[in-house]
């Protein structure tokens, strides 16, 4: 059970099953499933499975069983990481960080059902979780070996492109954020037409505002990685996992913003608003794996 020969398939299952909760908070936001077992929490409606299932309560449910295989998967992986390879420095801070913030995310989601939270403090969950994912994700790449495979495990990252990085990682949250707010607070459409409602273009309502602001923080995250992007490109042109890497994050804000318009497009279509929760968390779980890196650099006296 806790062999090494386990950890491949376990890191991509977890992996998988993570970005599952990730989508699965997506849709009980989306399709306002959030009070589909009323304020009763681990049971649903007083019972462990309720006679009544509308489609609310069963997108609840399936969200809170896949919420706790998660939780069960990501302790069986740490358990066999931190057993086996736990001698590479990573390893065991990102087996507690994915634990940690797992739970912190169950104790949210909890919270919001019994007391009823507000969207500001709700719209952190998505963000908490994210954490959990790109902890569990890096794990795998560090499993699968991709830093032996694009010598990333003997990447020097200079100052100029760290810098850069962490402020990408710091306006992407901010972003994810907003993001999350516009869901709880339903002000996916508020602000009118995309890129703006040229007619009446000052916000008036909060919901109004909310959206503004997201969209405000979508173009400065894509401006911000186009330059990132682009000094990458300039200065590590020889190194494969910066060209890999940094070209893939700029092609991931492209789908991000393209999803992103055509959510407000198609008046909130369920299919493209689960791809835009998608793709963001595939992209920060692509920054986390950055933010490795340059911890590496930082350590070894960069």
């Amino acid at each position: 059970m806790f062999k090494k020969r386990n950890l491949k398939w376990l890191s991509v299952l977890a992996t998988i099953i993570m970005a599952l909760v990730q989508l699965g908070g997506a849709l009980v936001t989306k399709t306002g499933s959030a009070d589909g077992c009323g304020s009763d929490w681990p049971l649903c409606h007083g019972a462990f499975l309720p006679q009544n299932l509308p489609i609310q309560t069963i997108i609840e449910l399936s969200h809170r069983a896949v919420s706790g295989l998660s939780l069960i998967v990501v302790v069986w992986l740490s358990i066999v990481a931190w057993k086996h390879i736990g001698y590479i420095k990573e390893i065991k801070p990102l087996a507690i960080i994915s634990i940690s913030f797992l739970l912190i995310q169950a104790l949210i989601g909890a919270a919001a059902v019994i007391w009823q939270q507000n969207a500001y403090i709700l719209a952190l969950h998505f963000g908490i979780s994210l954490v959990s994912f790109s902890s569990v994700f890096v794990m795998t790449l560090i499993i699968f070996e991709v830093d032996r495979k694009y010598e990333a495990d003997e990447l020097f990252i200079r100052k100029p492109l760290r810098s850069l990085t962490w402020i990408m990682t710091g306006i992407v949250y901010l972003t994810i954020y907003t993001g999350a707010l516009v869901r709880h607070k339903k002000a996916s459409l508020a602000y009118g037409e995309w890129p703006l409602p040229f007619h009446d273009i000052i916000p008036h309502t909060e919901g109004d505002w909310i959206n503004f602001v997201h969209r405000g923080m979508a173009l400065i995250t894509f401006i911000w990685i186009l330059l990132t992007f682009i000094h990458a490109l300039n200065n590590y042109h020889q190194n494969r996992t910066i060209r890999y890497g940094y070209t893939t994050a700029f092609i991931l804000i492209i789908l991000q913003v393209t999803t992103g318009a055509l959510s407000v497009i198609t008046h909130v279509n369920l299919i493209i608003a689960l791809l835009h929760a998608l793709i963001i968390t595939i992209l920060f779980g692509l920054i986390t794996y950055f933010i490795v890196l340059m911890l590496r650099t930082i350590r070894s006296g960069g």
